[in-house]
């Protein structure tokens, strides 16, 4: 059974506290299992989850700023020591290959693991995942070469048994007819849309360091789960804009104005104690569901959205 959840190994920004890890967050989606910005820890917190090594597929980095990448050397480590049996596919900025070649050699090891290196070098470039899907990257505004992520599953068809019963279609025709759009019964061509109705792709995106712009949007468009930092409150809104990070209060307002269905916000600066005043904040632009990301926690993508027969 597949299954789409995302299970966060940290939440703090630039600093890890008593309560909350660098950042971390493993996103299975069906057959991929992706790793995202691990910081320094990240591998000891996969260990208080159900996920393993073993089970990633896929690392995509943002940038190299220490509590994005320094939990690198760990996880790359572990990977060869639990002999990880397939390719893990690599994504980070192209203008960072130093750095993710120093992180990678931090340190001697037996390197048994196959690492697929596939950099990020150009805004909106797409990359091709199991089952069809699609992960696309978009620069963001940082002050350093930044990457945010949109993982999209293309549109689809469901198919209505009362429908498909009506026409005598069943067995091995459903899936002809799936594939081909049409299917002769009776004498009579039957089209996939008589006994369909649409069944939209489902969509997350990751947005870690950036001020606000234009890519925000593009990533968080009809996400039906977004993962997005917040390390500023906004009463430190002109600090945020100058170092090139968002709000509680302007991630709600894009959350709100590109259509998401589940917000979790993250990356919360050292200088906050209570995580409440962020979801204080953002209840003031966002009425969907929302989610103050804590460590070691679990959130599920939203159930997919269910057409109507027409």
């Amino acid at each position: 059974m597949s299954m789409r959840e995302l299970t966060v190994l940290g939440t703090a920004s630039q600093t890890p506290t008593r309560q909350r890890n660098h950042n971390g967050y493993v996103l299975r989606w069906d057959d991929e299992v992706i790793l995202f910005d691990p910081g320094e820890g990240s591998q000891r917190q996969l260990l208080h989850t159900t996920v393993t090594a073993t089970d990633l597929t896929r690392i995509c980095v943002t940038h190299f700023h220490g509590d994005h990448s320094l939990g690198l050397p760990g996880i790359i480590q572990r990977l060869s020591l639990d002999r990880v049996p397939h390719p893990v596919a690599v994504h980070f900025p192209a203008g960072g290959a130093e750095y993710f070649a120093r992180l990678r050699h931090a340190t001697s090891f037996h390197e048994t693991a196959e690492l697929a290196c596939e950099p990020v070098d150009a805004d909106g470039q797409r990359i091709a995942l199991r089952g069809g899907h699609t992960l696309t990257a978009r620069r963001l505004r940082h002050p350093i070469e930044t990457y945010g992520y949109q993982l999209v599953e293309p549109d689809g068809c469901r198919m209505l048994p009362e429908r498909l019963a009506a026409y005598g279609i069943g067995g091995p025709a459903v899936g002809e007819l799936i594939r081909v759009g049409h299917l002769d019964v009776g004498g009579r061509r039957v089209h996939r849309d008589e006994v369909a109705v649409p069944r939209p792709g489902q969509r997350f995106a990751f947005v870690m360091d950036t001020g606000l712009c234009d890519a925000v949007y593009a990533l968080a468009e009809h996400a039906d789960l977004l993962v997005i930092e917040s390390t500023f409150l906004d009463s430190e809104a002109t600090l945020a804009a100058e170092v090139g990070h968002l709000t509680a209060a302007q991630a709600a307002r894009v959350a709100t104005e590109s259509g998401v269905r589940r917000l979790v916000l993250t990356h919360f600066s050292q200088r906050y104690a209570d995580p409440a005043r962020f979801a204080a904040e953002a209840r003031e632009h966002f009425t969907g569901d929302l989610v103050i990301a804590e460590d070691l926690g679990t959130v599920a993508v939203p159930p997919r959205r269910v057409a109507s027969p027409g």
